[in-house]
């Protein structure tokens, strides 16, 4: 497998972690990386033992030693960067969500058609071994036809007046805020463990804390604590938690809820899948185990061991069981998916990929605003686009 040189656009609290899976994989070297300032990058570059520093999106993505670009980028930066890559013909990887709004997705979408270059969006956990287990369970049958499905993503890192991030502003993160930023992964995931479609949502959208502390010195990285440093009242113009109902391709239910002001949940992705034989839930919190409910035996659970995954799941598991893997193991997954695939030189198709492509990552935005026009409606079913 030939060699491949990475260059990261965007390096403030998720780039890290995409330099961190990318160098696992053993056959790609993290090349270069770009801020939005030439001091923080090659102070970052130095740190992390990474070869080139940039500050101008266009000299990473036209440096002739960069193979793939990797947008890790605020949400905002998603569609300059990302088209430049894709002006340059290079392959890229676009951290999600894809882009702000929907039109945006699209015309990456479509950019990245027509230019035939590989594309990749980060949906990350889809690659924990255990939803991969999930997965692999309903496709073949053990659960039965799903008929209601449930869940959350429920964090805490925006509690406090005080807690501040871009994410709440939605010239940079577009519109729906964390209800896209953190529903378009549980979309993702259920579409994916399922093979099902939402087909119409009904949500309830509204703003808990109306106004924050913005830094003076600009916005926090993500999960940050407030220090003392000077602040300025900022109102806030996005939702910062939501509930969805959902209406499935095969009339199943669901129901949803998001919110970042949940004392005690850390990163509470949970994800439960009610058929007409059994249930499966899995929780990221403890992303090892995948709980079954049975009615008539005793309930399981499933432990992550690659003796008792079904055999399209041990590719996934890189440890015997009782040596956990987590979240860093999960983005691993998907990396090597990803840039084994570039390493290939083969011909992009979406239909075939085993990674997320640009066509989720619009499907993730249409969802994103079937929910947004439900809430602004006075919560109507809203169906999803094509």
């Amino acid at each position: 497998m030939r060699k491949l040189r990475c260059g990261i656009i965007g390096y403030g609290f998720i780039g890290p972690h995409h330099a961190d899976a990318i160098r696992r994989l053993g056959f790609v070297e993290v090349h270069a990386i770009c801020t939005s300032s030439m001091e923080e990058s090659l102070a970052k570059a130095t740190r992390d033992g990474i070869p080139k520093a940039y500050s101008q999106i266009e000299d990473l993505v036209n440096d002739p030693e960069i193979d793939v670009v990797d947008v890790a980028a605020p949400t905002q930066h998603h569609v300059p960067a990302a088209m430049a890559a894709i002006r340059a013909g290079k392959p890229l990887i676009v951290d999600k969500p894809l882009a702000p709004t929907l039109a945006e997705a699209r015309q990456l979408h479509d950019a990245a058609v027509a230019a035939g270059v590989p594309h990749a969006v980060t949906f990350n956990y889809r690659f924990n071994p255990m939803v991969q287990q999930a997965r692999a369970m309903v496709a073949r049958g053990a659960v039965g036809e799903p008929h209601l499905i449930h869940g959350r993503y429920l964090q805490e890192w925006l509690l406090y007046p005080e807690d501040y991030n871009w994410r709440v502003e939605p010239e940079n993160t577009g519109p729906a805020a964390m209800m896209g930023d953190a529903g378009c992964h549980w979309f993702d995931l259920v579409e994916y463990v399922t093979g099902l479609r939402v087909h119409e949502v009904l949500a309830d959208f509204s703003t808990t804390i109306a106004v924050r502390k913005r830094p003076l010195s600009g916005s926090r990285e993500a999960f940050a604590q407030g220090d003392a440093e000077a602040t300025e009242d900022y109102h806030v113009k996005v939702p910062d938690r939501g509930t969805v109902l959902l209406r499935f391709s095969n009339g199943a239910r669901g129901v949803f809820h998001t919110s970042a002001l949940c004392a005690g949940h850390k990163n509470d992705l949970t994800v439960e899948i009610n058929g007409r034989k059994a249930s499966l839930a899995w929780e990221q919190e403890t992303p090892n185990s995948l709980w079954i409910g049975h009615r008539d035996e005793a309930d399981q659970i499933l432990r992550r061991d690659p003796s008792l995954v079904d055999p399209e799941v041990r590719p996934y598991v890189a440890l015997p069981g009782g040596h956990n893997e987590a979240w860093p193991d999960a983005f691993r997954n998907l990396m090597r998916e990803i840039f084994s695939f570039i390493a290939s030189g083969k011909p992009m198709d979406p239909a075939t990929a085993k990674f997320p492509t640009f066509v989720d990552g619009l499907r993730a935005a249409a969802i994103t605003d079937a929910m947004l026009r439900s809430s602004i409606a006075g919560g109507r079913w809203i169906q999803i686009g094509a």
